[in-house]
């Protein structure tokens, strides 16, 4: 729409009857069944994608009525359902009520959509009960019941007919008015697997109807229902979670004995994966501390170093809110890995003081000298690093987008950190915390040994 007309679709690809085999690591195939299709649709460019998803979403579910459709994208996470609250029991109904209450919680916020569970509506199920004495007298059994019943009603495979480099099944049913009523089933004849002889099914069994799930899920051995909802267009799942969250712990704090609710989808994959890279970064930021300690023989210098990681993750931040990329792993992947540069340039900047330290200049000296000598070194790394990433920001897609924008903002604030701030908390910890010392080196004449001053003598 605000671009240049351009030939969108690349390729489209249709299965019916169930999904699709394994073409994505995070992708599972659908299991076969008659009211399931999936349709994957590859675009030619990956900035495409994002807008086209809302657009099918809406059209669909407008021209679609009493369908279920969900517009995604593919995900290297493997997250599924952004918003996902499961409730695990036994009971069926109670599990029912409850997930009721949570779809109500979840409705009632304004910028939630398809809210549902994976359990779908009851339908009518019929149920043959067998009268196993009569059954007994006519010869027939609850196998010749089941086998009989499910030929006429769903048919029953007799051959394959070839066609071509496909094999069409051939099957045999009754006719679509021999079964459109459910009085028609009561005139349905049952064969004996033992003899030729037929019984009608009323004189064997009774019909009965009864509601049930289309499914049960279980997880963990333990049955459970997951209420699913999308976010508004222009919205994050953690927004609508976080708004419904408050009542969401209200109704699991009143949850019978029995009973636990779980918060899945993308909020758990987030906490899962943030938590794992909290541990690594926690036993990669020890092990700097303890190099810089082994470096420059002091505990309280690394400090310094690390004082000015905070103020170059602004520029992060803020170039990710400029563009309105969200803040997802690999975002947190540019900034875990800016840390470490932001490290080496102040590395840089720190080893020019304690160099000029040893030579014996003065404190101002040494600070100045080492902004002014250390800015090309800097400024080179600094500038070869960002233009490096910009391609990658311009044709890398989503996917390494917050990665790039998150480097070239962060590394161009800590160019200014490390010329301008690290001279200033130098000097803080030096002369107003004192908890770095800086003793002006005297440089000792060389006293010459008393052979060389008895010669002297002798010569003068």
């Amino acid at each position: 729409e605000h671009g240049k007309p351009h030939e969108i679709l690349k390729s489209l690809t249709t299965f019916v009857g169930g999904g699709g085999p394994r073409f994505w690591f995070t992708v599972s195939p659908e299991l076969q069944q008659l009211n399931y299709a999936q349709i994957i649709i590859q675009v030619n460019d990956k900035h495409d994608t994002a807008p086209l998803v809302e657009r099918f979403q809406s059209a669909l579910s407008a021209e679609v009525p009493g369908a279920r459709i969900d517009v995604r994208q593919l995900e290297t996470a493997g997250v599924g359902i952004p918003v996902a609250i499961r409730i695990s029991g036994e009971d069926i109904h109670t599990l029912r009520a409850e997930a009721d209450k949570l779809k109500q919680i979840l409705r009632e916020q304004p910028i939630s959509r398809r809210v549902r569970d994976d359990w779908g509506a009851d339908s009518v199920n019929l149920l043959l009960q067998t009268d196993n004495d009569r059954a007994n007298l006519a010869g027939i059994t609850n196998v010749d019941v089941a086998q009989s019943s499910a030929a006429a009603t769903s048919g029953r495979r007799m051959t394959f007919l070839r066609d071509g480099d496909k094999q069409v099944p051939v099957v045999a049913k009754m006719r679509m008015v021999e079964r459109a009523q459910l009085s028609d089933l009561d005139n349905l004849y049952i064969s004996s697997a033992q003899g030729r002889h037929k019984v009608q099914i009323g004189e064997v069994a009774s019909i009965q109807q009864e509601m049930r799930p289309e499914k049960l899920g279980r997880r963990q051995q333990f049955r459970t229902i997951t209420v699913q909802a999308f976010p508004a267009e222009g919205h994050l799942p953690s927004e609508l979670l976080g708004a419904a969250m408050p009542k969401i712990k209200q109704l699991e704090a009143a949850l019978p004995l029995g009973y636990h609710l779980e918060i899945g989808g993308e909020f758990h994959e987030q906490q899962k994966g943030f938590k794992n890279l909290a541990k690594v970064m926690m036993i990669s930021v020890t092990a700097i501390f303890l190099a810089l300690v082994f470096q420059f023989r002091h505990a309280v210098k690394p400090l310094i170093v690390f004082a000015a990681i905070p103020y170059g993750m602004v520029g992060a931040f803020f170039v990710l809110w400029l563009t309105g990329t969200p803040f997802g792993f690999m975002a947190f992947l540019g900034i875990a890995s800016l840390i470490g540069v932001i490290v080496s340039h102040v590395i840089v900047l720190f080893d020019f003081i304690e160099e000029a330290h040893q030579r014996g200049e003065t404190l101002r000296e040494a600070l100045l000298d080492a902004g002014i000598v250390r800015l090309r070194p800097v400024l080179i790394t600094v500038g070869a690093t960002v233009i490096a990433l910009f391609p990658l920001a311009a044709h890398g897609g989503p996917l390494w987008e917050p990665l790039c924008y998150a480097q070239i903002g962060g590394l161009c604030v800590a160019t200014v950190i490390t010329l301008l701030l690290v001279p200033v908390l130098y000097a803080i910890f030096v002369l107003d915390l004192k908890w770095v010392k800086w003793d002006a080196v005297q440089h000792k004449q060389a006293v010459p040994a008393p052979e060389a001053v008895i010669a002297h003598a002798k010569t003068a």
